[in-house]
């Protein structure tokens, strides 16, 4: 069975990596814009950082048999020196048709800042105008509550909710997340996230729906691996092939698709 991961930040990753992944089944994946560990101090790094995710990790990753999408922003954890967050967003629409950018993301909140929340409707406004898949960053602390503020801006801005997917859920938010209506993504990590084993009871009791599942694999202690074997975990649970390509595969196709420059992995 293939895999596809959704989100997950190769530019911290090494090519044994993806030789692993192939050899695992997984022959796509998108990765978003994050941060790179610290704080950048010019909008320019940025376009930089950019420019390689587009054009050259989509190189890289077609050496070892691998379909290499992004989506590109101005991520959370950097949005709140403005100065520099807004001109990003600016330079970024010349990148937006680029042949591999699928989408916009991730944006959302970090420290759920009214400079951030600015710097996501920016940016939610522009995933609105372009008709394009848009990557919702939930905070790591305090996440209920970020992720509920992020949900009425959502709502506030009325944007297309089928274009909309809500990332790095837990059993704190997913309710809300599924009430809303849009896509809900779960980022199977080890310490800070989710484990396999609490994506396998979040899908018992909400379905698969709608539904994903990523390793967001990047500097950290995390498993670029780890969606093909939470998918055998799944498996070995009782779910059925159909349930766990659904979740693994047909979900995260059929979200980016809504991109006329996603190219699904064969």
């Amino acid at each position: 069975m293939p895999f596809f991961d959704p989100h997950i930040h190769m530019y911290s990753r090494t090519t044994d990596d993806y030789e692993r992944m192939k050899a695992a089944g997984i022959t796509g994946i998108v990765e978003p814009a994050f941060w790179l560990g610290s704080l950048r101090r010019h909008w320019a790094t940025h376009i930089d950082y950019l420019e390689h995710v587009i054009s050259y990790e989509p190189t890289r990753a077609a050496k070892f048999g691998v379909k290499h999408h992004c989506t590109i922003a101005m991520n959370p954890k950097e949005a709140n020196d403005t100065a520099v967050a807004f001109e990003v967003i600016e330079r970024m629409k010349e990148l937006l048709h680029r042949e591999t950018v699928v989408g916009i993301g991730e944006v959302g909140l970090d420290r759920i800042t009214p400079a951030e929340e600015e710097v996501l409707r920016r940016q939610l406004a522009l995933a609105e105008a372009e008709k394009m898949p848009v990557i919702v960053h939930t905070p790591h602390v305090d996440k209920a509550r970020g992720t509920k503020r992020i949900i009425d801006i959502v709502r506030e801005m009325k944007l297309t909710l089928s274009r909309v997917l809500i990332d790095h859920n837990n059993e704190e938010t997913i309710g809300m997340v599924k009430e809303l209506g849009c896509w809900a993504g779960h980022t199977i990590y080890p310490v800070t996230k989710l484990s396999p084993e609490r994506m396998i009871e979040i899908l018992r009791k909400f379905g698969t729906d709608r539904m994903m599942m990523n390793s967001s694999a990047d500097w950290g202690q995390s498993d670029p691996l780890i969606v093909p074997k939470t998918a055998d975990l799944m498996f070995r649970s009782g779910f059925t092939e159909a349930e766990v390509k659904k979740v693994s595969w047909e979900n995260p196709i059929a979200f980016f698709s809504q991109s006329p420059r996603f190219k699904a992995p064969s």
